[in-house]
Order: structure tokens, then sequence, then C-alpha cells
């Protein structure tokens, strides 16, 4: 028998909805930065400025009393705090480059969180087929047993693409290691990406940008192993039996090779050059407790040393402008995992992301409308008198 209920279930059914309701709503609401939320009745925060990273040229917003941004030769470059993650400045920020050595810094946050440092592993031929020819070598030979730490300093040092490839065919494979590497991009929003070569060897179709390497380098200097690595000026390698010889980083602003006074503060990250990129170099460094992260791609004019001496520019300008510019963009939040269609392996090295206002809007949605259901059914559900089966 369809009866109609009670008033006092009914409003306790809307009551438990209602509490759900307001329990879903602070996660949507709150600021995703963390910020005070507005009293009540208080004025609204004025809306951000619209990002400017898109634009093409040198987007800049600056306050009064600001140094002007320095004229560089690169083709694309930015300058972006560490901890905010706001760009400060930047010129062509998504225009798609040969991103040469720079990419190993994906390749690194792909693949290094998986292979413990302490593990030994003896290097079988297989694994340094397909080098491309003129490679940048650390020396890794067949036969020889190295630690997988070695290995990650024969990368960040001496940007060893053989190194690259023994460290690849330990994560799975070559073609394995693109699509991790290709996913991992994508959950970092850096949508500029196209992976062809882990290595970052010149190969048709393989582009970032200086806005995505950007991302690579702010996101690789929150592991601790990064990091440490890609600050390393010097270290021994091993050479087979018990010797070993020394390993300088080509990172001429931390090493000061070639002519180059290494910058203060500097923290690494990684450089690198083709003869289709050009130089190209992702640098950080920290003063006052303050990170910087600039990315330089190709510079246009001047020797070697060109790459280095405009990041140092572009860094001493950030420091100097700090609190009298605006940001022109901001390097974002991850972005959602991939689809349930990415293979496993991959998916497993996607980090967790936090959800969208979307998303947070639509379970509250979602809660609103499973509290009304309810006690529509509540009010429709057949009612049992005692004794009856």
């Amino acid at each position: 028998m369809i009866i109609g209920f009670s008033s006092r279930v009914t409003v306790s059914a809307g009551a438990l909805c209602l509490a759900g309701l307001l329990a879903l709503t602070p996660a949507a609401t709150a600021d995703p930065g963390g910020a005070e939320p507005t009293p009540p009745g208080g004025p609204r925060a004025a809306a951000p400025h619209p990002s400017l990273l898109y634009r093409p040229g040198t987007q800049v917003r600056l306050r009064a009393g600001a140094p002007r941004v320095p004229e560089v030769s690169a083709l694309s470059w930015v300058v972006a705090d560490a901890r905010t993650g706001e760009v400060l400045a930047a010129h062509n920020a998504h225009r798609r480059l040969p991103p040469a050595s720079t990419l190993k810094t994906l390749f690194a946050l792909t693949v290094l969180p998986g292979l413990p440092a302490g593990i030994r592993h003896t290097v079988r031929a297989r694994e340094l087929k397909g080098i491309g020819a003129g490679s940048s070598l650390v020396g890794v030979a067949e036969g020889h047993t190295y630690r997988i730490a070695d290995l990650w300093r024969g990368v960040f040092l001496n940007s060893g693409n053989d190194a690259v490839h023994v460290l690849a065919e330990l994560n799975g494979g070559w073609s394995l290691t693109v699509q991790r590497m290709q996913a991992k991009a994508r959950s970092l929003g850096a949508r500029d990406t196209r992976v062809v070569s882990p290595d970052g060897y010149d190969a048709p179709g393989q582009v970032s940008s200086a806005y995505d390497l950007t991302v690579f380098g702010r996101v690789g200097l929150r592991n601790p192993d990064f990091a440490r690595y890609c600050a390393t000026v010097e270290a021994k390698f091993p050479g087979g039996g018990n010797w070993s010889y020394p390993i300088l980083n080509t990172n001429r602003l931390l090493s000061g090779a070639k002519g180059v006074k290494p910058y203060r503060g500097l923290i690494g990250i990684k450089n690198g050059y083709t003869s289709k990129a050009g130089s190209t170099l992702v640098a950080a460094a920290r003063r006052d407790g303050r990170t910087l992260v600039v990315t330089v791609m190709n510079p246009q004019e001047g020797d070697g040393s060109a790459v280095y001496e405009e990041a140092r520019s572009l860094l001493d300008w950030g420091f100097e402008s700090a609190g009298r510019v605006e940001a022109v963009g901001s390097l974002g939040a991850p972005a959602a995992r991939p689809a349930v269609t990415t293979p496993p392996a991959v998916a497993a090295a996607v980090p967790q992301e936090q959800g969208s206002v979307w998303t947070e809007a639509g379970l509250i949605a979602g809660a609103a409308g499973t509290g009304a259901a309810v006690v529509v059914l509540v009010l429709r559900l057949p009612v049992r008198r005692p004794g009856r089966s």
C-alpha cells in the first residue's frame, strides 16, 4: 500500500540532505590559493588580470619604479616565481621549439621516483643501442656495474644520453618511457610538449616550450633527489674496476666553466644544445628566501655563452623587480588525471591532483539532487503493516 509520510520523517530526511550539502559547500567555495574568504556583506575581491602568456612578444606588467625587462635575443623565455607559480614576465612563452637536453628534466620527473638510487645494475649491450650520432655521453660501458645514483649524475652533470638509455630500459623500455613522459607532461598541464626521444636528441616532431620547461623545473625542485642532482657541480663517475674519473656540470652558470661567471644563489637545473634547438637552459636561483625559475630557448645572438648570460640578466631582473610587477600568468596547478584508457603503468606515474571548482560544484549539485530524490522515494515507499509478509 502507498501512503503519505508523516511531517516528522519528511523534515528529518530534508535535514539530512541539507547537512550533507553544507558539509560539501566549503570545499567548493574555498579559495584554492588558501586566501581568507570574503566576510559576509564585505566587498568582493577584484578579479585577477587575464593571462597574457599566449600572446606573442614580450609580456610584462610593470608597476611604478619597476626595472625595465632586459633585452635578450632568445626566441622564447619565461621568468617565474618557484613558490607561487606566478610568471613575472615572458616572451613567446608557449612557442613550440626543440628543447634539446632540457627535456631531461621531464625524463627525470617521470623515471627518477621509481628507481632507488642505491640499486646496482650491470649494463647490457642492448641498453646502449640507438644512441644518436654526436650525442653527449658520460662514458657508460657495457659490462660495467653502476649504481642508479651514478647514472643520474651522468644525466644531470654530463647530459649523458648513454645514461638516459640505460635508465629508460630499466623503466620499461624506450617506447614506454616516451608514453610515461607524455602522460606526465599532460598531468602537469604542459600541453606544448611532444616527446619523441626521452634524451632530448633532435627528432622530428619533438617540441616543448619555455612555459612547459619552467613547469618541469619548478616541479623538479620539489623532489629532493632531483634538486640534489641538478645542484651538483662535480662528481666522480665509475670507470670500471676501482677507478673513476671526474665529471663537471655542463651548466656554466653553476660550474663557472668556459669563462662564465657562476651565478650567486644558483641551484641548477639543466642546460642543453643541439644543432636544431640551439642552446637551451632551465635555471633556478635562490636569494633572500625567494626562488626564481628562468627558461631561455635559442638565443639568436652571441656565442655558446649567450644562453647563460641572457638567463643571468633575466634572473637579476626577477630579483630586482620583487613586489614591483604584477603576474602576466601562472604556471598553474597540474591538470586532471589521464583518462581511464591510459595504460595502468602510465597512470601509476601520474600524481593525485586537486579537484577543480567545477568538479566540486558538481558534487554539491549531485548531493542536493540525491537528497531530493531520497525524499521523493521515501514519500512513495510502500510501508508494511505489522504481521504481514
